[in-house]
């Protein structure tokens, strides 16, 4: 079973051409499920909903509360804004959590989506943290609300919770370590996230925000990884183990760079180890 999360960059850069280049890299990968952030809607369109008509697949969707200086940004007051999830197999329940905000960030929201995998169903989610570099205080919060809510729809099938999103934050934050509730006291009593990158080969590329981007590059910002699969512990037997873990999207497609984050992609055993 192959995951993936990524940053789509709403409607910023050459949108239509990093459109095809996005659509591409996904048409190459083959994943079974994507969480999805920073993707546009405009009118009736939606690019979740553009995606899963060519790549023949479901999709959910959870729209933020997008305050003026978010369309200010691209001058396109009917620009809206929020995270999807594309999957392989149908979506038998859906949620969407708003996560807590601070003055005048917007609305960012957590989206679940349960899954109809063959065997067991999959509880999914995603979501997109707030980016200001100096707000890990309110990133803990928004993370404390995402575990509360990845805690009443984790499910009891076997199959443990995945979720995907752009954090803001490095690998040894306080957000990231509360989220995996290993390193530090748990958000949620007895919850464990485990970060997927932990399976990675040590020399393997890790920055989702690179500099080597020609998009981070003109924002002078370091390269970091910010972008997480993380998974509950394995089920019965193994199920739901990490199996392969790197980054994709990660170069020009026909010259184009399809988005200023690197996806990351991670195979997930769906059944138990023989």
């Amino acid at each position: 079973m192959r995951v993936m999360t990524w940053n789509v960059w709403w409607r910023f850069g050459p949108w239509r051409e990093r459109y095809e280049a996005i659509l591409a890299t996904l048409r190459e990968l083959r994943p079974d499920a994507v969480g999805l952030q920073e993707v546009w809607t405009r009118g009736g369109e939606n690019l979740a909903q553009r995606l899963a008509r060519e790549l023949d697949m479901h999709w959910a969707w959870a729209s933020w509360d997008v305050p003026g200086q978010w369309r200010k940004r691209l001058d396109d007051p009917e620009l809206g804004v929020g995270n999807a999830v594309l999957s392989r197999w149908p979506v038998v329940e859906r949620a969407r959590a708003a996560l807590p905000p601070a003055g005048g960030d917007d609305g960012r929201v957590a989206l679940y989506a349960l899954l109809d995998a063959p065997g067991r169903p999959v509880p999914f989610f995603t979501t997109h943290l707030t980016s200001a570099a100096h707000a890990s205080a309110l990133r803990c919060r928004q993370v404390a609300a995402l575990a509360e809510f990845v805690a009443a729809h984790r499910a009891g099938n076997g199959f443990p919770p995945v979720v995907t999103g752009d954090f803001n934050a490095t690998p040894d934050s306080d957000e990231i370590r509360l989220l995996g509730g290993s390193r530090t006291a748990p958000a949620v009593e007895g919850q464990v996230l485990l970060d997927a990158w932990e399976y990675a080969a040590p020399a393997a590329p890790a920055a989702t925000r690179d500099a080597a981007n020609p998009y981070v590059a003109a924002t002078f910002r370091p390269s970091a990884r910010v972008d997480y699969v993380h998974v509950g512990p394995p089920g019965p037997d193994g199920v739901g183990r990490v199996t392969a873990v790197r980054r994709a999207g990660d170069g020009p497609v026909g010259g184009v760079w399809p988005s200023d984050h690197a996806a990351v992609v991670v195979d997930l055993a769906p059944e138990p180890a023989s």
